[in-house]
């Protein structure tokens, strides 16, 4: 049963805008929901994987389209940022499976110089005054458990990517929240729990994130045997 807002009363100061991060399969959006119906929280998904038209080429020869994959992936999300700040609708909660500011660490993996600067140059433009999240959840795992859990999902778009191009994520999600301070910070380590299918380990992090105030917190929880 999913925990209620009234098991958990939040305080004066806690986050109106969280961001959930971390790379492919570790379970960004998965968490993103639950934490908006346990906070009464709305919740904003970036597109699917297969609205991405570059993605899949992406997967099987990654120079090839690195660039247009990567803007895409930049236009989509600061137009769902775009169009809520003109509707000043960060006036209320919500909870998202993406941060804006991290979109750079994919572009840096694959883009040449010439293609990096042009990134920079439409980065610049797209995110002009954005709103950036008063906390931002940082899930880690390891290369084996996000394989599992990208073929327990079963996205066709993502049955090509292989574990050298996990590997290189993890590490470019390691050095890009090494730096980061642009919010509060929740790093967790998820390799051994259950967000999905076991509340014990759900409520634990849930309790985490209510005593996260500024700078970075670490959360490494004991997975139940529930």
């Amino acid at each position: 049963m999913e925990a209620r807002l009234a098991s958990y009363p939040l305080r004066e100061d806690f986050p109106r805008f969280i961001a959930v991060e971390g790379p492919v399969g570790v379970g960004k959006t998965t968490l993103a929901r639950r934490l908006a119906g346990t906070f009464n929280y709305d919740v904003l998904l970036e597109e699917p994987p297969r609205e991405n038209p570059f993605l899949e080429r992406f997967y099987r020869h990654p120079r090839q389209v690195a660039l247009a994959t990567q803007l895409h992936f930049l236009f989509q999300r600061a137009t769902q940022l775009q169009t809520l700040r003109q509707n000043d609708m960060f006036e209320q909660v919500r909870v998202s499976d993406f941060c804006m500011e991290k979109d750079r660490l994919f572009a840096e993996m694959y883009l040449d110089a010439h293609e990096l600067e042009l990134y920079d140059r439409a980065w610049s433009m797209q995110t002009r005054d954005l709103p950036k999240p008063e906390l931002v959840i940082y899930l880690q795992a390891p290369v084996d458990v996000l394989k599992e859990r990208i073929r327990e999902r079963g996205i066709e778009a993502e049955r090509l990517i292989g574990n050298g191009y996990l590997k290189r994520l993890n590490e470019a999600y390691a050095r890009f929240f090494h730096y980061y301070q642009d919010s509060p910070l929740l790093i967790v380590n998820a390799a051994e729990i259950d967000l999905v299918h076991n509340e014990q380990d759900y409520h634990q992090l849930v309790e985490e994130i209510l005593t996260c105030r500024k700078g970075r917190h670490y959360f490494n929880p004991k997975p139940s045997d529930l």
